[in-house]
């Protein structure tokens, strides 16, 4: 019941609450950009997708915490989760700095990426940290793509983006020497096909 309550309680800070990192934003002290309100609609657009990411990497993390009956793993994906928060901050703080709003949609992208990392938490913990694996490395894949197509202007931005690109791609990297299962090619392929479902529409919305 308690790490039900924690689940409850992290859902509605993510989606309702203001986040607060606990690390300062990599944006900090980089003075920000005159952009034209064609650059300041991309900037805007593409941090909100990071944001839903953000969004997405909370409830996944969360929901494997919950399913998992193995403490040191359950700790271990909580503090991802922990760190996860400061990128959630971080991108809502550039939103606001770029006049932009966070998806309308994010309830929906929380509710499916929760429920994903529960079905793959009960399957194993191999299988989830296989998940853990494979989503990280398709979202600093989607950074890296971000990188090339943020105004070279919108030093602030890019300097978030360069430093959540080297998080996730060591959060895979710890799930893979805890022993993920690697996933197989249509369950990669299907996570593709999602991801690019959502990164279109929260572009948009």
């Amino acid at each position: 019941m308690d790490r039900l309550l924690s689940s409850l309680d992290n859902a509605l800070r993510t989606l309702f609450a203001q986040p607060h990192a606990h690390e300062k934003s990599p944006a900090q002290g980089v003075n920000e950009a005159a952009l034209n309100d064609e650059q300041k609609k991309l900037a805007g657009a593409l941090m909100r997708v990071n944001h839903v990411g953000e969004v997405c990497a909370q409830a996944l993390y969360s929901a494997q915490a919950l399913a998992t009956k193995d403490e040191h793993l359950r700790q271990h994906l909580l503090q991802a989760a922990r760190e996860e928060t400061d990128h959630l901050a971080w991108t809502h703080e550039r939103l606001q700095a770029l006049g932009a709003r966070p998806s309308l949609l994010n309830p929906l992208w929380f509710s499916g990426a929760f429920a994903l990392g529960f079905v793959a938490a009960k399957v194993s913990d191999r299988a989830s940290l296989g998940f853990v694996v494979e989503t990280e490395r398709q979202v600093a894949e989607h950074l890296q793509s971000h990188l090339s197509r943020l105004p070279e202007e919108d030093a602030a931005s890019r300097a978030v983006v360069e430093r959540m690109k080297q998080d996730e791609e060591r959060h895979a990297e710890e799930a893979a020497y805890r022993g993920a299962l690697p996933l197989p090619r249509a369950a990669q392929g299907l996570m593709r096909f999602a991801a690019k479902v959502m990164t279109t529409t929260a572009h948009r919305i």
